[in-house]
């Protein structure tokens, strides 16, 4: 018989959740507070980073991150990644090779003051992760599995410490596995279930700008922008949040990116900004993602990370094995709710 998993939570990591849960046969159905990718994903750079420099302690997941987009492109035709490689230059240490001026202006031709030395991580890349999340999402349905938007749960069915299924406004659904994969909203649903889930809302700003077409090729991080190149004349910027100052909002910001951006570019004749928001990242506390069955309660599975893209694909899978499989992941060995548990 199949198992009956409900996943909460329609943002990338949810949807491949979903998606590799039912094409392993699993009876799926997926609940969303609001609208698929309506929340940290929509606000999302969506750089598929594997090159991130020093102590890393998810490092195998990491590194996995390509090869699973890239089997999602060839199971998923719908589902586009953009590889385009990923230059950074500046502070820090990157795990990537060197290359030096002339190269760098070779990629990347409109930089006004190429550095003398930068890092090219050639394989990464970029999706546009509420796209990505449609596509995950639809290849689940394919797979059999129900979606519902627009439908907060209320609470759990608990029976002897065993959860059995979830509470919405219109509904009761049975389950045999219920996963939080709420991002931000996970601590919450955990409260519920008397858990206490150290996650916080980590603010980053997302902005869209309207500029002229081809000026970037690869993803650019340096000390004076994170910039990528969209489809046509749309050009993505992300940028550290600061505080709720109003000469540090979105738009401000956004607005002095943009002058950063006409500085360090040739050809950016003009740019507007078409979308400058905040988006909250749910980040455990340690930095490490929150992966696996909750302890002191049966039948919930939680999955929640930073970043969120980046681990989407390979996370899906390994935890599909596992609640399906039986199969334990060691890779996600380090993840485990229980580093979390209260000593007796």
């Amino acid at each position: 018989m199949s198992k009956r998993i409900i996943v909460i939570g329609a943002g990338i990591v949810g949807a491949s959740l979903a998606y590799h849960l039912a094409a392993k046969g699993a009876k799926v159905a997926v609940i969303e507070a609001g609208e698929i990718a309506s929340g940290a994903t929509g606000r999302s750079f969506a750089w598929i980073n594997t090159s991130l420099g020093g102590p890393d302690s998810v490092a195998p997941l990491r590194a996995a991150a390509i090869a699973e987009y890239r089997r999602l492109e060839s199971e998923l035709p719908g589902l586009k990644v953009r590889w385009t490689g990923a230059l950074s230059y500046g502070d820090g240490w990157f795990q990537a090779p060197s290359i030096y001026s002339a190269q760098i202006l070779d990629l990347e031709p409109n930089l006004k003051h190429p550095p003398e030395r930068a890092f090219l991580a050639a394989e990464e890349g970029a999706l546009d992760a509420v796209q990505a999340t449609h596509v995950l999402i639809a290849g689940a349905q394919d797979h059999g599995a129900t979606v519902l938007t627009q439908t907060p749960v209320l609470g759990f069915r608990i029976l002897n410490g065993l959860v059995t299924g979830v509470i919405t406004a219109t509904s009761e659904l049975d389950a045999d596995i219920v996963v939080l994969a709420a991002g931000t909203a996970t601590p919450q649903l955990a409260e519920q279930l008397s858990v206490n889930l150290p996650i916080e809302a980590s603010p980053a700003i997302f902005i869209r700008y309207k500029t002229q077409p081809q000026r970037v090729n690869t993803i650019i991080s340096s000390p004076h922008m994170e910039i990528r190149q969209d489809a046509g004349d749309t050009l993505l910027a992300a940028q550290d949040y600061i505080d709720e100052a109003p000469q540090n909002s979105a738009q401000a910001i956004a607005l002095r990116t943009a002058k950063a951006i006409q500085h360090e570019l040739h050809g950016v004749i003009s740019i507007e900004p078409e979308l400058a928001c905040v988006g909250l990242r749910p980040m455990p506390v340690d930095g490490i993602p929150l992966i696996g069955y909750l302890p002191n309660i049966s039948g919930v599975y939680v999955c929640v990370m930073h970043p969120g893209v980046t681990l989407a694909a390979v996370v899906g899978r390994l935890v599909a094995e596992e609640i399906v499989d039986g199969r334990f992941a060691t890779a996600l060995a380090p993840c485990r709710p229980e580093r979390f548990r209260s000593p007796a």
